[in-house]
């Protein structure tokens, strides 16, 4: 599984008219199907890389379970146009899940279009109760570090980042993916398969804040998320109501501070 693959291309120029042949490295978008104990739950846009740790991430982030070890077998099968990814759970996790797939067929009609349908959107979210204590010269070692953490967005420019860093900026684990929210399903996973805590540190993420990012953080326990890009208003909403320290727009030289309730930035 890769998440790219090279093919020729024709590169124009737009002053001068001359056209050149290259090789040019093209990220790779495939379908990914989950199922849940043979039921069908989601098909997601994805980079069929790393596929296990995205299994693992997506199964706690979206809730379905409290731990990694709630998850039973994962079989990951390539079939014709995609990828079926399937997930094995305990009979009392499953019940959920099958309720959860009851009600999107039920709403298929009109999608979230009811009341019903946009208070299970926004259900409520648990409090973040972790703490984290960082400075400045930690989110600018992080931010400088990310770089060679993203070698397929290199190589293609389509891929985006999501990393895992200690108080001191130290980056201990990055993935990349085509979406933003299996980037950091996909990092999830991999702490949750490696064991280590995602309360002991803080997200770094290359992509636009939305509420998702936002709630899958606050689902793993972690007490902060950095973007680089801008976040929306309900992403804001959602950090101010969870306690999560939000900073978004990072760049070398600032940050902006959404959400910091706790006084996270300490110099």
């Amino acid at each position: 599984m890769s998440l790219s693959s090279d093919r020729p291309v024709t590169r124009m120029g737009l002053a001068l008219a001359e056209r050149e042949v290259e090789d040019r490295a093209i990220a790779i978008e495939a379908p990914i199907a989950l199922e849940y104990n043979g039921i069908a739950y989601a098909v997601m846009m994805a980079s069929p890389a790393d596929l296990t740790e995205f299994a693992v991430g997506f199964t706690l982030s979206e809730g379905l379970v409290a731990d990694r070890g709630e998850i039973g077998n994962i079989a990951i099968a390539e079939v014709e146009g995609g990828w079926v990814i399937r997930i094995a759970l305990s009979p009392d996790r499953a019940a959920p899940v099958m309720e959860r797939v009851r009600l999107r067929v039920s709403e298929g009609s009109c999608g979230l279009c009811g009341m019903e349908s946009i208070e299970q959107v926004l259900r409520p979210l648990p409090s973040v109760t972790a703490r984290i204590s960082t400075t400045r010269a930690a989110l600018s070692r992080a931010l400088a570090a990310l770089d060679a953490h993203q070698p397929g967005g290199r190589r293609t420019g389509a891929l985006h980042a999501a990393a895992f860093c200690l108080p001191d900026g130290m980056i201990v684990r990055a993935m990349e993916d085509v979406g933003r929210h299996n980037a950091l399903d996909k990092l999830l996973g991999a702490l949750a398969l490696a064991g280590v805590d995602p309360r002991e540190g803080f997200l770094l993420l290359s992509a636009r804040c939305s509420y998702e990012l936002v709630e899958k953080a606050v689902r793993s326990g972690c007490p902060m998320l950095v973007t680089i890009s801008a976040p929306t208003s309900l992403a804001v909403e959602r950090a101010q109501v969870t306690d999560l320290t939000l900073l978004a727009l990072a760049r070398p030289d600032s940050v902006l501070i959404l959400n910091d309730p706790h006084g996270s930035i300490v110099g």
